[in-house]
């Protein structure tokens, strides 16, 4: 299983700086929301900018807590119920739209607005793992206050944000962020073996929210 995972994370092409953190511009974002996915997804994407607006300035645990909650309101539904896709990871734009989303979209949802927040994107980490409950794979999103040491785990199953020793039920596989890819080791850092845009899902998402975040300041 390991190895065909690492089969599919080393098989695309390398491709950095798709997307730059700059300010998103909510303004036309929220219009862009109304038009593409109607009234209920303009009235998700004001919570979204209350969310992160008033996460802004506050200590790491408050941001990581209000982003975390906001998401872990919304939908859990299987890729080939919104999108038709066995497999897609969807922007956080695109999961905003549709309300609904798998565990992918949670977690890339609250990477993306922790960042967008001011939230120090080294501390993050978004973490392939096992659900050993459900026997399949997850995704979490993972912070790391200091390298070296265990990280807090937020997660759509369980949503409350725990220690990652306390969560028995996860069983690490990779982890990644904008950057850099790790095999996971045990439950620390794990060993860095190269760039994140080998994951092939992980580079058509940043190429499309880049699309995404260009036409909105365009508009």
């Amino acid at each position: 299983m390991l190895r065909r995972l690492l089969v599919f994370v080393l098989a695309a092409l390398s491709l950095s700086g798709l997307w730059a953190a700059a300010p998103l511009d909510f303004t036309n974002l929220l219009a862009q929301l109304r038009q593409a996915f109607g009234d209920d997804a303009y009235e998700r994407g004001q919570r979204w900018q209350s969310a992160v607006e008033r996460s802004r300035d506050k200590s790491p645990e408050e941001q990581l807590t209000i982003i975390n909650d906001f998401f872990n309101q919304l939908t859990f539904s299987n890729d080939i119920d919104v999108w038709g896709q066995e497999d897609y990871w969807a922007t956080p734009i695109e999961f905003i739209g549709r309300g609904a989303g798998d565990c992918e979209d949670f977690a890339i949802a609250k990477y993306y607005s922790l960042i967008e927040a001011g939230f120090p994107a080294e501390k993050l980490r978004l973490m392939y793992v096992k659900a050993l409950d459900y026997n399949q794979h997850h995704m979490v999103l993972t912070y790391y206050e200091r390298r070296g040491v265990e990280p807090l785990v937020l997660d759509n199953i369980d949503k409350k944000i725990r220690p990652a020793g306390e969560r028995d039920d996860l069983l690490p596989i990779y982890s990644f962020n904008a950057d850099f890819l790790w095999l996971a080791k045990a439950r620390n850092s794990g060993k860095h073996v190269g760039k994140s845009d080998r994951i092939s899902l992980w580079r058509e998402l940043q190429e499309r929210f880049s699309s995404q975040v260009k036409q909105e300041g365009n508009e």
